[in-house]
Formats: structure tokens, C-alpha cells, sequence
């Protein structure tokens, strides 16, 4: 698939806490899905978790208290020893009930066939266009 045929989507594609990362990309390439995110930032009831098991004393509110956590720590794992990842996911053309997003196409099976961690955001948006190229050229089931 070339390159000029991706579709980027709006969206990260995998991990259940997608919605708490700051860094997102998705892309079809060759009847697959790359999603890469990353800087997961947990809701304030999942940062307080964190910060009183790492002994972090969060001060202020609200967003105030979010920012006061990402001063001291950062943002939190999504796995081991990574801060952001890309996997790769088979993929099918959505249901006109599955577009309402505006994407056409989704995960048809959630066992990723490639993955690669990061620990800066350059490299994971570096590593996410390594992916694309890679699986653009590997014929799938779709």
C-alpha cells in the first residue's frame, strides 16, 4: 500500500486507556491497523493511587493536582519499562453502524502481530511510521 493511500484516523486504536493518553495516532496501511499511544495521564482518583504508593505529597485541585503529579513523576507507564507503544492489529472494513467516528475501519482481532516501545515522543512518532511502512508491505486478510 502506498504511502499516499494511509488513512490516518483521529483517534489511538488499542489500549483501554486511551482516552487518559495525550499522544494518539492510528493508521490503516495494508489491511492493518498501527495505533501508537502513549504520555498516559489516569484520572485523578487513579493519580492519587499512584502517588501515594510512590510517596508523592500532590498538592492543589482539580487539573491543578493532575499537573502537580506530572511536575513530580511524569507520565505514568502504559507498560513495562515504556512510556508509549505502537502495536499492530489486523484489520476490516467498518459497519456503516461502527463509522459513526468518520473511520472505516476497525480491529477485526485484538491479538497484536507487532509491537515496539518508546520512552520519548519522537521516537514513538518515529516508530509509528517504521510500523506503517513495514505492514503497508505485508499482504493480510482484511
Amino acid at each position: 500500500m502506498k504511502r499516499e493511500d494511509w488513512v490516518h484516523m483521529p483517534h489511538g486504536a488499542h489500549f483501554i486507556g486511551m482516552s487518559s493518553c495525550r499522544f494518539r495516532l492510528a493508521t490503516f496501511v495494508g489491511n492493518y491497523i498501527v495505533s501508537t499511544v502513549g504520555e498516559y495521564v489516569p484520572d485523578l482518583v487513579v493519580l492519587e493511587i499512584f502517588a501515594k504508593t510512590r510517596g508523592i505529597d500532590l498538592h492543589g485541585k482539580g487539573v491543578e493536582r493532575a499537573a502537580d503529579f506530572l511536575a513530580q513523576h511524569g507520565p505514568v507507564e502504559i507498560g513495562f519499562g515504556r512510556l508509549y507503544e505502537t502495536m499492530v492489529f489486523p484489520a476490516r472494513k467498518a459497519t456503516p453502524e461502527e463509522a459513526i467516528c468518520g473511520c472505516d475501519y476497525r480491529i477485526s482481532d485484538y491479538a497484536e502481530v507487532d509491537m515496539e516501545g518508546y520512552n520519548d515522543a519522537a521516537a514513538a512518532a518515529q516508530g509509528h511510521d517504521a510500523m506503517c511502512v513495514k505492514w503497508s508491505e505485508i499482504k493480510g486478510v482484511a
